[in-house]
């Protein structure tokens, strides 16, 4: 058995599995002696082959001596024409991205794209699919076409050795650096072997690291806030923990977040419960954030972005002795007196892991920065998991069980809070690495059970709202080595989606809340089946090349509904007479091209078509009384809303460049930069509605520039343009002061319909700036975050203005061998501020009701978090 070493890619693994008595090493000496020609072009690099059918393997060691040792493999010296500096199977033999990952800094749009290249960027993506057809049929040729001999660039090390007897077995706990939080490091812990993702990166992609989530994890509990550390990620304020996020412009359902490959559809109104909110910061391992213009092969059904989330991968013992790992992290915010407990337990050997991950927190009411207390943004929240993971001979099994407990969140941007949340799922993968490729394949179960209500004393009433929603589906995907210079990519996958939305009858309410059950959605359905295909072509050291075709069929309907009382039946009658059946036949394409001259700079232009299907709230809410459509949206604005049974899907056309410049080791200094533009045919906005008759869809709500108003879901062409930008910067590295890094990144983007109303939830201008500093067990950081004035708001939605801010964060920390202290200061100064994507506040400024009570007043944002002093500490042993 053959273990990698952490953070490098199985190269051999895929190449083939040894099978067969250790070779001898003389073998090794002569493959370094046969390939002495390129080796003089790149000292140190050794091809190999681990079978006479396989593909060859390049590994790039530093010494020869060591490469000779490490290359116990079966293995025969590759044909004389494949140079041992060759890069082979182009993306499955690569680095983990995290690697190759650009950090960056920034960069303003200054012209908007005329109409005529609108038109042109609409006809090119339209037309993807006709040359990617072609090359769908003709890619099963490429594998008996010769390949040419390519120059590696930027490779990173590949390795792979034997597993060697260790004199100590016992496992110890350490802690990393400042970045990465408390790990645990032992040369008996491994990592399963495994194979880079099927899924090809783009240029423009950004991953942040576990260590970001544990780091950010001292300032919050919600895992969307995670988001605002890439380029072009915001997030639309909701709950505590339950953000929405967003990217380059637009959020919600038009951004796709899959948790281990598991997709999860928000059960509520109001989507209260989005996928994000169903694991904890520190449970996350990564998140990989891809824009507009991601691979097809990256998934289907949005227009925004799609983010992966995974979380921390099993450990296996390499030696006899069983492995046992524990880390439990308590923290404390004194901003709303936050306080709660992380924690993660391995058990594991050679073959088998059981691991533990979870968490518990809650938080009360948070105060602005004038001292003021924010009502309505109380919250408490669990997340458990539980997996078992199997590994034999390049296959990974893993079966993962767990489930959310959510007593209580507050919504200040809301009518409603959540009063109980409840959620459980399964969800099992395999990875499998073979002669060929890989092949990834996951299956999920997710059931959510919600319920919205009142939360005493900010919010005082009774109207109970239940929703029950269920996710079933599957993900199959195959990366196929076809030459040494191309990787086929094809998949599949079906995301079922079942939705009942009920508001049960409130006694003595009169015919506004009973006596019926008010039946919102009934039996909704939304079935997707997707199938893609895709072609990577390393032309040679300088150019590559990716084009994908997709396509995505999406079922769905609803049963008949009812209202409270006879007031509810005509809407009723109207929606019942309908047919709601829909059938949404969707075409997506891509194509990147990659130009990296050096190995400092790297290009990449690319091109997309993405389509998304309305949701079942968008297309199937019925009612258009007031009190009904107020509970419809998640938006946070203070408007109602209205289904349209009519929409279109949406289909962005987007085309973008991104231009990144490094040092040749990319540990120094980093530079990105994207600007993009996409056009959005049938985006899915919102008119003033108007029905005859009607005390709420009337003629004076056609007009109302300083009220809340009601609105229909309608289809509207739409342009966002923009750019992004990151870097950072080694600003010195010595024994004396330790290391000190410079970090910054900048985001633009403007948003608008073709008839002149800006798009709602646009985030305004923003970027932030940092230094982070190393010095023995010391880490310490300072963090300035920038964000101007919203003054782009949405006319329709009579969305409200927002002031330019600055907030200053803090925070230091000291690690032991087992023990870490981190201590935070964020919003130094006590700055008060307006979100800018905070919505309405609708609880802390109202006004008599002519009907009894109060009803909150018009123009009143949502303020942020004033001052909080944060501490954590974690132990691992």
């Amino acid at each position: 058995m053959h273990r990698l070493r952490p953070g490098l890619q199985p190269a051999a693994a895929i190449a083939g599995r040894h099978r067969g008595p250790e070779p001898d090493l003389g073998l090794a000496r002569s493959a370094l002696a046969a390939d002495r020609g390129c080796s003089k072009q790149r000292p140190g690099f050794l091809t190999f082959c681990s079978r006479a059918s396989g593909p060859c393997v390049t590994a790039l060691l530093a010494d020869r001596a060591l490469a000779a040792r490490r290359c116990a493999l079966p293995f025969r010296c590759c044909p004389r024409r494949v140079c041992s500096s060759q890069r082979t199977a182009p993306d499955v033999l690569r680095q983990p991205d995290a690697v190759r990952a650009r950090s960056s800094v920034s960069f303003v749009m200054s012209s908007v794209l005329s109409a005529g290249l609108r038109r042109s960027l609409l006809l090119s993506t339209s037309l993807l699919s006709l040359p990617l057809a072609a090359v769908a049929f003709s890619a099963a040729s490429l594998s008996s076409a010769p390949a040419s001999a390519q120059t590696a660039s930027n490779l990173s090390t590949i390795v792979v050795e034997p597993t060697r007897p260790r004199a100590k077995p016992r496992v110890r706990a350490t802690t990393s650096s400042p970045q990465r939080g408390p790990v645990i490091r032992d040369a008996a812990v491994s990592p399963p072997p495994s194979a880079p993702s099927s899924a090809p990166i783009s240029a423009s992609a950004t991953t942040l690291p576990g260590s970001a989530a544990v780091a950010r994890s001292l300032g919050t509990s919600d895992s969307a806030s995670l988001i605002t550390d890439i380029p072009g990620g915001a997030v639309w304020g909701a709950g505590g923990v339950s953000s929405l996020p967003a990217l380059n412009g637009v959020g919600a359902d038009r951004v796709q977040v899959a948790i281990n490959s598991m997709l999860i559809s928000p059960a509520c109104p109001n989507e209260m419960n989005p996928p994000l909110s169903f694991v904890n910061p520190q449970m996350i391992a990564s998140m990989r954030a891809y824009l507009g213009v991601a691979p097809v092969s990256v998934g289907g059904d949005y227009i925004g972005g799609k983010i992966d989330v995974t979380t921390a991968p099993p450990q296996f013992a390499t030696g006899p002795s069983l492995l046992t790992t524990t880390t439990v992290s308590g923290f404390y915010r004194s901003n709303g007196n936050a306080y709660g407990v992380d924690a993660r337990a391995t058990i594991a050997n050679q073959d088998t892991s059981v691991t533990y991950t979870g968490g518990w927190a809650r938080s009360g009411n948070y105060k602005a920065g004038n001292g003021m207390t924010v009502k309505s943004t109380l919250w408490e929240v669990q997340n458990h998991a539980v997996s078992i993971s199997r590994q034999s001979a390049g296959n990974l099994f893993t079966l993962q069980v767990g489930g959310q407990f959510i007593p209580y969140q507050g919504y200040v941007n809301q009518y409603m809070d959540m009063v109980e949340n409840r959620s459980m799922f399964v969800n099992g993968r395999y990875d499998g690495v073979f002669d060929w490729g890989k092949l990834e394949t996951s299956a999920f179960y997710h059931r959510i059970r919600h319920t919205m209500g009142f939360i005493a004393p900010d919010k005082v009433s009774n109207m109970p709202m239940d929703t029950r929603g269920t996710d079933l589906g599957y993900n199959i995907k195959a990366s196929v080595i076809a030459s040494d210079h191309d990787l086929i990519r094809i998949g599949n996958e079906t995301h079922a989606y079942r939705l009942d939305d009920w508001w049960d009858p409130v006694p003595g309410s009169g015919m506004m809340m009973s006596p019926n059950t008010f039946i919102n959605i009934n039996d909704g359905r939304r079935t997707r089946l997707g199938t893609f295909v895709e072609w990577e072509r390393h032309w040679n050291r300088e150019w590559t090349t990716l084009f994908g075709l997709r396509n995505d069929v999406v079922w769905m309907g609803t049963g008949n509904v009812q209202g409270y009382s006879s007031m509810y039946a005509a809407d009723a009658a109207r929606f019942n007479g309908r047919d709601r059946d829909r059938t949404d036949v969707n075409f997506d394409g891509s194509a990147l091209i990659r130009y990296e001259p050096n190995a400092i700079s790297q290009f990449e232009l690319g091109f997309a078509r993405k389509t998304r299907s309305p949701n079942l709230y968008e297309r199937y809410t019925w009612s258009n009384t007031a009190m009904a459509m107020k509970m419809i949206g998640w938006f946070g604005d203070g408007n109602g809303y209205v289904g349209n049974v009519d929409l279109n899907p949406e289909k962005a056309h987007t085309v973008s460049f991104t231009a990144a410049w490094h040092d040749p080791a990319q540990k120094l200094w980093e530079v990105r930069v994207t600007p993009y533009y996409s056009y959005v045919q049938d985006y899915i906005d919102v008119n003033r509605c108007f029905v005859a008759g009607s005390s709420t869809c009337n003629a004076a709500n056609l007009t109302k520039t300083n009220a809340f108003v009601f609105l229909q879901f309608a289809n509207h062409d739409a342009e966002l343009y923009g750019v992004n930008l990151d870097g950072r910067l080694t600003a010195w590295d010595n024994s004396a002061y330790g290391r000190g890094v410079l970090r910054g990144q900048f985001a633009y983007v403007h948003g608008q319909r073709t008839d002149g109303i800006n798009l709602y939830h646009v985030m305004p201008v923003n970027a932030k700036l940092g230094l982070d500093h190393e010095l023995g067990g010391w880490v310490n950081g300072i963090e300035l975050q920038l964000v101007g004035a919203k003054t782009q708001v949405s006319q329709v939605h009579n969305e409200t203005k927002t002031s330019a801010y600055a907030l200053l964060n803090l925070r230091t920390g000291y690690r032991w061998e087992n023990v870490r202290l981190d201590v935070g200061v964020d919003n130094v100064f006590d700055k008060f501020y307006y979100l800018p994507l905070g919505g309405a506040d609708l609880v802390d400024f109202r006004a008599a009701s002519m009907m009894g009570g109060s009803s909150p007043i018009w123009g009143y944002g949502v303020p942020g978090i004033g001052r909080s002093f944060n501490t954590r500490l974690t132990v691992s042993f």
